[in-house]
């Protein structure tokens, strides 16, 4: 509990670290954390040690702790947290948020020590293609353990709350991702890859199966149009499924890789003819966020979190998770450029109070709060 007349301290775990943005876990522990430190709140995150070349302890106000992890590709994430926990448990924070329900069963040492957490559990990575056997049972059975051990769960979205209370019985807190709306964004980064604006689809997301990059490609070939489709993305290690798509030959297809410029993505997303957004297991995506801010029109499939964001059909089109679907689809956007003009005019009028940055902060330290003065 903190002390009275003294600054709330809280430790963020669980994510790669600060202040890099690979995902929507890193760009919320940015986010978030700036503007917690903004409030007088006193910040710690763990960095993944192997990642930072350079090691300040302090960011922008915030403490960067450097722990180091196994790195191997299943046990890297599991392992970094592992050992954060325990600095964490050992020091004198006053609240440990995690993020990532995976982490779920670290939270017996934070209970063990009495300090008070919460988590941000995400979505239904027991579900995800890539987590298949053994990992879809580990990640199930961490998301169970996660409603057990730490005091307060927190999810994205309505219906990401509706899941767990159905699956685990539990009730849960909903804080969902906070965007960044942009309204004017230079055409001049497209150059980069001979691009114009409304000359091309675009994807962004890693290059995994529960993307659906592959579905959304095949549809796509399989229609009449004649722009392009700009694949955003990849994944950091060699992989048969995404090999296989980045081994397409076909002269609408471009595949960037990574594109880590804040103002080149910007331009890839708020030129784009269409987005699509093929995410199916999550609940808010940080990738439909910007697709919103940055004024794209979203073509998503079809699934519950999708509906959830896009008000049911008021700010985007949906596909079912079929390739002739997505053909469908993308003939029908050609036919109706007024239309995909008016989801591009009216998108960034989802981005509701709900997604706005500095409520979500506000959410998360009436959360932090409640837990130290319990």
């Amino acid at each position: 509990m903190a002390a009275p007349g003294k600054r709330l301290k809280v430790a963020i775990m669980g994510a790669k670290g600060y202040p890099i943005v690979y995902g929507g876990y890193d760009t919320m522990i940015k986010e978030l954390g700036e503007r917690l430190v903004a409030k007088g709140v006193q910040v710690r995150v763990y960095n993944h040690r192997s990642l930072f070349k350079d090691r300040p302890r302090m960011v922008n106000g915030i403490e960067c702790i450097y722990t180091p992890a196994i790195e191997k590709k299943s046990l890297t994430q599991l392992t970094h947290t592992f050992c954060s926990m325990l600095h964490a448990c050992f020091s004198d924070v006053d609240v440990i948020f995690v993020v990532n329900s995976g982490n779920g069963p670290f939270g017996i040492f934070s209970r063990l020590f009495g300090k008070p957490t919460a988590i941000n559990v995400d979505g239904l990575e027991w579900l995800r293609p890539n987590w298949k056997g053994f990992g879809s049972k580990y990640f199930y059975w961490a998301s169970k353990m996660s409603t057990k051990l730490f005091d307060r769960i927190i999810n994205d979205s309505d219906e990401m709350k509706r899941v767990y209370q159905e699956e685990f019985g539990v009730d849960s807190t909903v804080i969902a991702y906070g965007s960044n709306p942009q309204s004017h964004v230079s055409e001049k980064p497209l150059e980069k890859w001979k691009l114009e604006h409304g000359s091309y689809f675009l994807i962004v997301g890693r290059l995994v199966p529960d993307n659906n990059a592959d579905l959304i490609i095949e549809g796509f070939l399989q229609s009449d149009s004649k722009r392009q489709l700009v694949i955003v993305g990849d994944v950091p290690f060699d992989d048969p499924w995404a090999n296989r798509l980045k081994n397409l030959r076909d002269d609408r297809l471009l595949f960037t890789g990574y594109v880590n410029e804040p103002e080149n993505l910007a331009a890839l997303y708020a030129h784009s003819y269409g987005y699509f957004h093929g995410h199916e297991y999550g609940g808010t995506n940080p990738a439909m966020l910007k697709a919103l801010g940055y004024g794209c029109a979203i073509l998503a499939l079809d699934t519950p979190f999708n509906q959830e964001m896009l008000q049911n059909g008021k700010h985007g089109l949906y596909f079912q998770k079929s390739i002739d679907s997505v053909s469908n689809l993308v003939n029908y956007s050609e036919e109706n450029v007024e239309e995909m003009q008016g989801l591009r005019s009216s998108s960034r009028d989802g981005l509701t109070e709900k997604y706005n940055w500095d409520k979500v902060t506000e959410k998360y330290i009436q959360v932090f709060e409640e837990l130290a003065n319990r």
